[in-house]
């Protein structure tokens, strides 16, 4: 979900690898050991939870987490809870990062330092306060001050167990004085409208002569303040919970009687507790977080058209896609992009084709073919995880699962048995699995997505061109691709491919890894398998498949799955999982007479059909085909007072869905959307509320089956595995070429070297393949000049962000007259910059240091 701003979109995404944390401090018992696990929050909203670790102070949990993030935040925070079967998890400490703060940690491993939690630092949302200050003349002719503060409405306050009810209240304090008022509690909300205005009187009289009421003397103005705290009304016995502050000085009046802002609540005392550092231990982050400012699609015409002819471009490492790929640090941060690119525009095959012929030419054994991490490895992995996820799932998926509940001993290294078990019995444990395995995928070969059929037929085709005297060189072409880099790593990490939620325990992960190995070796064909292993009991197990019919059932396989042209369409009939969970909905109101409650329920979509059961694995409560789903949008958080609803639109009624979090219900709706897209009697406009009391909340029309009164919410792709947006993509490698500018121009001097002489070449010119100077230099001259064009058009967007961002707002109307509507959609919104947080203070500092270049 973008965020729009003129013409401009904003995408924000987070890539997270959780790994450790150390020396957490010891549970108060005799075990002195805890069961820890850690979620990731965009301020206190949980978005994942990592599995437990059992017994442990230095918890290893290894896991990666990536989501697109729908909504602002200020925090990206981590919490280490310690888990209590009996009483409510205990939180041990957090590692809390600003998004501001964010870039610095890109893409390295960090250890942070646990920080305390408690009711006065876990605050998030803001408050919108105004001032204004008047002279009242006393019964006895003076002159005094009184100031009215209103308190319009807050946002985005936090869920304390399960809900919100907030009141705030009011003081002016002081060295001498502390005199506080109180709103009425705002029911079932973490929006409330308070809309109050609460007067105080400002003791410094002055004579009805002085004209200014705004000339304080300096000490007064130093000492007073308003404070305002928010409060929880809370039912428990222990009181209120404190959900945060503000204080605003009165100084703030100096230059007008009236002032008006956005603040973010602060912890309280502005969290300047003094906490000894380092004795809650520490937690090993990687993050990456990307922000996306994409244009319209027509700025990006240039250079994407230079990116999408590099599959004609003679030779290909001429072209500006193979350019990018030379010049970054990984070959992943290429081929991502460019792979997503090309799949959207349809060129992925072409492309992929002429980067991979080039590199066979350059290969000059055939046991190495494709086994560097080369751009073109890099590409196939990456097309294979786009393209291929469903096809993984469907063949994959129940039988992992099955290992993964079964927890049969598949231990075979005879060192590593445990007391009690069997070599042979485990022996035949791993011997079925790895047959059935084996089994399923070679007889998955008519589910293979065309687009890797026609990759797969493309580097058969080379390979066996390149290499004429070596039969089998078509075979591991493909093989090195499909078992060595999908299937194998699949097995090897199942949660990295969605197979599984969570890293497998121990023992599981062990059975995974000798099923990996020898699916591995057996797709890889080598001439001599039992020595391909280093481990004896390896080579051992191994004899079991040593017959000529698993050969032949991996070449049948490899030939199907890179025969170009077959594909059978009914081939994908069978109902592919798309995602599952459990969610929180509501009774649809299909009896006249009962109550319409809320129940927690497993989902389960198809690309047939959604459906929902009490538990996994029970028969379906309900079922709604796919072609009755009319629209799937968001329902305002007013109907039911929860948030992260969504709404599935039937024919007949509508099913009001709560989600865990904004990234899940974003996942659903998404999802959901791109399965429905083309049903044939989807809605043009909807009800964004609930019908309740006889009427809908949205336009109080009373029938149930009037129109809706808004219209959809755009349409996305109906290809539910290439879900991918051009223009966002192109932006990226815009970014990264802008990143790497330095290296072009360092690219370009080589280009000119060998074109000057042929003498020998410069170590720094050494790690780029220039096959053709001339033609090189051509392509590099065009994507340095599209580049700077798009860095241009950044720069003039920061320079009118600056001019329109006003301090304290919340996307405030600009105070100016009702001018034509034209020129209005230009001076639409200051920007959003609540007054709280360091972003302000950062952005202007940046604006300074680039103020002084020009376009």
């Amino acid at each position: 979900m973008a965020v729009e701003e003129e013409g401009l979109r904003v995408f924000q995404s987070v890539k997270i690898k959780i790994g450790e944390a150390k020396n957490l401090p010891t549970y108060p018992g005799p075990n002195k050991m805890r069961d820890c696990y850690c979620t990731v929050n965009l301020d206190q909203e949980e978005v994942f939870r990592t599995k437990i670790v059992e017994k442990s102070l230095c918890p290893f949990y290894g896991e990666d987490f990536y989501c697109e993030i729908p909504r602002n935040f200020r925090h990206l925070s981590f919490y280490i809870f310690d888990r209590d079967v009996f009483r409510r998890d205990s939180i041990i400490g957090k590692v809390a990062i600003q998004k501001e703060d964010l870039p610095k940690y890109h893409n390295r491993d960090t250890w942070f330092q646990l920080q305390h939690v408690d009711a006065d630092s876990e605050v998030q949302g803001k408050v919108h306060l105004e001032l204004r200050l008047s002279e009242v003349i006393t019964d006895t002719g003076v002159v005094c001050h009184k100031l009215a503060t209103r308190i319009l409405e807050c946002q985005g306050l936090p869920i304390v167990n399960g809900q919100c009810d907030p009141y705030a209240t009011v003081a002016l304090a002081g060295p001498c004085r502390s005199e506080a008022k109180k709103t009425k509690v705002k029911k079932k909300t973490n929006n409330p409208q308070f809309d109050e205005v609460f007067y105080f009187e400002v003791t410094r009289p002055c004579s009805y002569s002085r004209k200014s009421h705004f000339d304080f003397e300096e000490e007064d103005v130093d000492k007073l303040e308003i404070r305002v705290d928010l409060w929880n009304a809370s039912n428990l016995k222990f009181g209120d919970e404190f959900l945060g502050e503000l204080r605003v000085p009165l100084n703030v009046l100096r230059q007008s009687s009236s002032y008006e802002a956005w603040y973010f609540l602060q912890p309280r005392d502005n969290g300047s507790k003094s906490l000894k550092p380092g004795d809650l231990g520490s937690l090993r982050l990687n993050v990456v977080y990307t922000e996306d400012h994409v244009f319209s699609s027509d700025y990006y015409g240039p250079l994407r058209d230079l990116l999408l002819k590099s599959a004609d471009v003679e030779p290909v490492s001429a072209s500006a896609a193979h350019i990018l790929g030379e010049v970054c640090k990984e070959k992943q941060e290429a081929a991502i992009p460019l792979v997503r690119l090309f799949l959207h525009y349809g060129r992925v095959v072409p492309f992929i084709s002429a980067i991979a012929n080039a590199e066979v030419r350059r290969t000059q054994d055939p046991n190495t073919i494709f086994r560097g991490n080369s751009l073109t490895s890099k590409c196939i992995d990456e097309t294979m995880k786009l393209a291929g996820m469903h096809y993984l799932h469907v063949t994959l998926k129940p039988t992992i699962e099955e290992i993964c509940q079964s927890h049969k001993s598949c231990e075979i290294d005879p060192v590593k048995l445990k007391d009690g078990e069997n070599l042979e019995n485990n022996m035949e444990n791993l011997r079925q699995y790895v047959d059935r395995i084996f089994n399923i995928i070679t007889k998955s070969g008519v589910s293979c997505p065309t687009v890797m059929c026609d990759i797969f037929f493309s580097l058969r085709e080379a390979a066996a061109k390149r290499f004429q005297d070596d039969l089998d060189v078509r075979y591991t072409a493909v093989s090195s691709f499909i078992f060595l880099r999908f299937f194998a790593p699949a097995i090897l990490s199942p949660n990295l491919f969605q197979l599984t939620p969570h890293h497998t325990d121990p023992q599981t992960s062990r059975t995974l890894t000798l099923i990996s190995k020898t699916i591995q070796t057996l797709g890889s064909l080598s001439k001599s398998k039992s020595a391909s292993f280093k481990e004896s009991y390896m080579a051992a197990f191994y004899e079991f498949f040593n017959e000529q019919k698993y050969a032949d059932a991996v070449k049948n396989f490899l030939d199907l799955i890179s025969s170009s042209g077959r594909r059978d369409p009914k081939s994908i009939e069978q109902p592919i999982l798309l995602k599952e969970g459990f969610m929180i909905k509501r009774a649809q109101g299909r009896k006249r007479f009962g109550m319409k409650n809320f129940k927690k329920r497993w989902f389960r979509l198809t690309n047939h059909e959604f459906a929902y059961q009490k538990s996994k694995g029970d028969q379906p409560l309900c079922s709604i085909p796919i072609e009755n789903i009319l629209a799937v949008e968001r329902l305002e958080e007013e109907s039911f007072k929860m948030k992260n609803m969504f709404q599935v639109i039937q024919p007949e009624r509508a099913l009001y869905i709560q989600a865990n979090n904004c990234v899940e219900a974003k996942a659903w709706i998404d999802i959901l959307t791109k399965v429905s897209q083309r049903n044939k009697k989807r809605l043009t406009v909807y009800h964004p509320s609930a019908y309740l009391n006889g009427h809908w909340l949205c336009c109080r029309a009373s029938s149930d089956t009037a129109p809706g009164c808004s219209p959809c919410t755009g349409g996305l792709p109906a290809n539910i595995q290439l879900d991918i947006d051009g223009d966002r993509e192109t932006e990226r490698i815009y970014s990264l070429f802008n990143l790497y500018m330095s290296k072009l121009e360092k690219m370009q001097e080589a280009c000119g070297s060998r074109s000057v002489y042929d003498g020998p070449e410069q170590e720094e010119y050494s790690t780029f393949i220039i096959d053709d100077p001339q033609e090189t230099y051509k392509t590099l001259k065009q994507v340095i000049t599209g580049v700077g064009a798009l860095e241009q058009e950044h720069a003039q967007y920061r320079r009118d962000k600056f001019k329109k961002t006003k301090y304290g707002s919340q996307f405030l109307e600009p105070e100016v007259p009702h001018i034509l509507s034209v020129s209005r959609l230009h001076l639409r919104f200051y920007r959003e910059h609540p007054i709280g947080d360091k972003s302000f203070q950062n952005y202007v500092r940046q604006q300074s240091e680039t103020s002084t270049h020009s376009i």
